[in-house]
């Protein structure tokens, strides 16, 4: 910490800001291209159209959702007012429950890599994965899983916490009296339950007026990206061959924050205000602003050597490589057997 320069743990709140004026520009001016320009094209013009708007649409909304993850870390601004009030509109209009996220999240980045406590993408042992995984243990099986895993992972998570950690009792992040949850925070996944349902009256809404085929169009195909985009930057920062993951007999907390990797988006980083190429330094300082970052990790590289963990394999080649090698964990065959290592030998 003492290597980072000062001034990258200060957050600005008009700094902050302007880059959320700056995403919803952006995604307003791509709204108002797709309604003037794409929506009067005729097929097959228009079959051609609307998925680059998707695409690109959701790239921008992304963005939008990786500063409401910003605020649930406290990062946006020195005001926790501010940060769940900002947090809470942006996330509810991409039907994402703000607090239940904050707080599931949170335990998240205090557990990452324990094979007891961490929340999402706990990797499972041999012992325990699915008779059906040699089946699927193919180029084709892997397609499948991955194509699962992109369009439908984020919604089945949040409804009924798959590929996260293993709790008594329905594990639902809509559920406020669900074990993810402690009592103090029930009232406040009300509260997120209470945004998302306000969304989602809304888009109803605006079908009844407009056509369901116009929500689909305008907002129903660009979340699907974004939701797409987050499984996937969450999946390929925690999964990776050279990721270790510990019991509790080895765990602490740097050891886990540790264990996560950087990637390369290309000119998507940006898009991303950098979640994908600062996740290490996320982890070990998660109440920095986005915007200082990239500068912080420059200053921790050196110190961290060989424990810091950087990746540029283009994405989608390495999203199939990790998909293939990663199957399941087992453990060190060495002294460290409290140590577990990604394996795919069926």
């Amino acid at each position: 910490k003492k290597a980072i320069p000062p001034h990258c743990f200060q957050r600005s709140v008009i700094r902050s800001f302007s880059y959320v004026f700056y995403d919803l520009t952006i995604a307003f001016l791509l709204y108002y291209i797709a309604s003037n320009y794409i929506q009067p094209l005729s097929q097959p013009l228009s079959s051609l159209a609307w998925p680059v708007y998707w695409f690109v649409q959701g790239c921008v909304l992304t963005g939008v959702w990786v500063i409401a993850h910003e605020c649930g870390h406290h990062a946006f601004s020195d005001y926790q007012w501010l940060d769940d009030t900002v947090g809470l509109i942006l996330h509810s209009a991409l039907l994402v429950p703000y607090f239940s996220w904050k707080y599931s999240h949170r335990r998240h980045h205090s557990n990452t890599g324990s094979i007891e406590r961490d929340e999402v993408f706990v990797p499972k042992q041999k012992s325990a994965i699915g008779w059906y995984s040699k089946y699927l243990n193919n180029p084709p099986g892997r397609f499948l899983t991955l194509t699962i895993q992109l369009t439908l992972g984020w919604p089945l998570y949040l409804a009924f916490n798959v590929s996260g950690r293993h709790y008594e009792g329905f594990a639902c992040h809509y559920h406020p009296y669900g074990p993810i949850f402690s009592d103090r925070e029930r009232l406040q996944i009300f509260l997120s339950d209470a945004g998302v349902l306000a969304v989602v009256y809304g888009l109803y809404r605006l079908a009844v007026a407009k056509g369901l085929a116009w929500v689909v169009c305008y907002y129903g195909g660009p979340l699907m990206v974004v939701n797409g985009f987050l499984v996937l930057i969450t999946y390929l920062q925690h999964t990776h061959p050279s990721l270790p993951h510990y019991d509790s007999s080895e765990w602490d907390w740097l050891k886990g924050a540790l264990a996560t990797v950087d990637r390369d988006y290309g000119i998507l980083n940006k898009v991303f205000h950098n979640i994908t190429d600062t996740h290490v330094a996320h982890h070990l300082f998660s109440t920095m602003p986005h915007y200082h970052a990239m500068e912080a990790t420059k200053a921790i590289k050196p110190i961290l050597g060989d424990y810091y963990q950087l990746d540029r394999t283009p994405v989608f080649k390495a999203m199939f490589r990790e998909a293939k090698e990663c199957i399941y964990i087992q453990r060190d065959e060495g002294d460290q057997k409290g140590v577990f290592w990604y394996n795919n030998k069926l």
